[in-house]
């Protein structure tokens, strides 16, 4: 299935917004979505769409690549995506400073609250900055993020220093 046109799609490249969408490469947002998978199913009555085997979305320098990907669309307009795979990896370029990418085995986004949560060895590299986690929390309204080691596991950050000129 390549290049769905329903209005759904665009949620699922939300999870690829982690960037801070005011670095994100702005023409990425004028260019087709395209989406490839095994399979794909939209619902109208219910406003789901579901795509799976080897799902691939690309928008521009987005993607985002899982096993399976779901969207809803509530009553209200609010969107909810899951996508989920061993792991979800996803990136985009940026203005400056490089890529964004990353991974976890499940990425969730809520447009209702702008909240982009990572699941399961979470990692998001920016430039060359990167954190890790079990968990990693990212509210796009704010631009904070909440990296979380799990039951049994510690929070890896690096920052690099930055050059004054």
């Amino acid at each position: 299935m390549t290049r769905n046109k329903h209005p759904l799609r665009a949620a699922a490249l939300a999870a690829l917004l982690l960037s801070a969408p005011a670095w994100a490469l702005e023409s990425d947002r004028n260019q087709p979505i395209e989406i490839e998978a095994d399979q794909g199913s939209l619902d109208q009555g219910s406003q789901s769409t579901v795509f799976s085997g080897n799902v691939k979305i690309r928008q521009g320098s987005m993607y985002i690549n899982a096993a399976r990907v779901e969207v809803n669309k509530d009553a209200a307009g609010n969107q909810n995506m899951k996508a989920s795979g061993k792991p979800v990896t996803f990136g985009q370029q940026l203005e400056k400073q490089g890529m964004v990418k990353g991974q976890a085995n499940e990425v969730r986004y809520t447009s209702q609250t702008g909240i982009v949560t990572l699941t399961g060895n979470a990692k998001v590299e920016r430039g060359s900055d990167m954190a890790r986690g079990h968990t990693i929390v990212y509210n796009t309204r704010t631009e904070v993020y909440t990296v979380s080691g799990g039951s049994k596991g510690r929070v890896s950050v690096v920052i690099q220093p930055q050059n004054k000129k």
